[in-house]
């Protein structure tokens, strides 16, 4: 489990042959071979440790699911060790389970932030909603607004400057991780996917009012 409170900014050493080697600092503190790291929203195994990074085996279904397999050597990614029981919660509950990917839209300064819309596909547009949670290459965020098709965040600059998401440009895909929150209250409204609102997710307590 993650709180989608980046702590690193790692860069990619080598991806291919089911096996992605990251060259990190933060992380490394405490974790040991067979602990979890999220890697740009994906929660990874850690195979392999050296002094100036890590390396984890990446299955077929997560290259299917994520943005994983497009990344070039250089290239920046999100890590996040796995919460403490005694850590502070800051963020959200992220499991590191990727949902599927979006497309950035556009980018927009909006005072002292940047507006990030994404456009997605269907099955992640029928559990946003206004105020709610998702995570964003693993970036825990509050969602502005939304409709079936996109959704738009805000990121302030400290956002910006501590992940990658400073650095991202309309066209980018990024992983996507909605608020599982979402789909227990779609389970308890019978599956009614689009049914789900901001007023259910309220009256049933999954958002504050």
């Amino acid at each position: 489990m993650f709180t989608g409170i980046v702590e690193d900014v790692g860069k990619i050493r080598s991806v291919g042959d089911g096996r992605v080697e990251v060259a990190a600092s933060v992380v490394l503190a405490g974790t040991g071979v067979g602990d979890s790291i999220n890697v740009n929203g994906a929660c990874l195994t850690v195979t392999s440790i050296d002094g100036g990074g890590f390396s984890v085996d990446v299955m077929p279904e997560t290259l299917r699911r994520t943005n994983i397999g497009a990344l070039k050597v250089g290239q920046g990614v999100n890590l996040e060790r796995a919460m403490s029981a005694g850590g502070r919660f800051g963020g959200h509950f992220v499991q590191g389970h990727v949902d599927g990917t979006g497309r950035i839209r556009a980018m927009r300064g909006e005072g002292g932030a940047a507006v990030m819309t994404v456009a997605v596909p269907p099955d992640i547009g029928r559990y946003l909603v206004e105020k709610a949670y998702i995570a964003v290459d693993g970036v825990s965020l509050t969602i502005m607004r939304c409709d079936a098709a996109s959704f738009s965040v805000s990121l302030v600059q400290h956002t910006r400057n501590g992940t990658t998401l400073g650095t991202k440009s309309p066209g980018d895909t990024v992983n996507l991780e909605v608020d599982i929150m979402a789909k227990y209250a779609e389970k308890m409204g019978g599956g009614r996917g689009p049914s789900i609102t901001e007023g259910f997710l309220l009256e049933h307590g999954f958002l504050a009012s």
